[in-house]
């Protein structure tokens, strides 16, 4: 699961196990790579199920680098991600949740 109180999501990667999250070095940098005219602009894509796997891609990308991983984005485009597309894209929409998520 890991550790939301950090922002942390889980994902398996080519049999890895990886604590993805979303700094805020790892969103500027999606920020810059996504076509979105901002980050809220990208999370509305994600709350009405309009995004691409390109967006699902950057945010990994972004989260896995965020988490401290040496996963680049083209490694990822050909990594076997445990539980599929669905499983990416849900990892990708915590990631986003997570991120704007206030903790007290």
């Amino acid at each position: 699961m890991g550790n939301p109180w950090r922002g942390e999501v889980l994902i398996v990667i080519d049999g890895e196990r990886h604590a993805a999250r979303l700094t805020l070095g790892a969103l500027a940098e999606l920020e810059a790579a996504m076509e979105a005219d901002s980050l809220l602009a990208l999370v509305e894509r994600f709350e009405g199920n309009r995004f691409s796997s390109r967006d699902v891609l950057a945010l990994l990308a972004a989260g896995l680098r965020g988490g401290g991983a040496e996963i680049d984005r083209a490694r990822l485009e050909h990594a076997q991600i445990e539980g599929g597309p669905m499983a990416a894209a849900r990892a990708a929409a915590e990631l986003l949740a997570r991120a704007f998520t206030v903790q007290s």
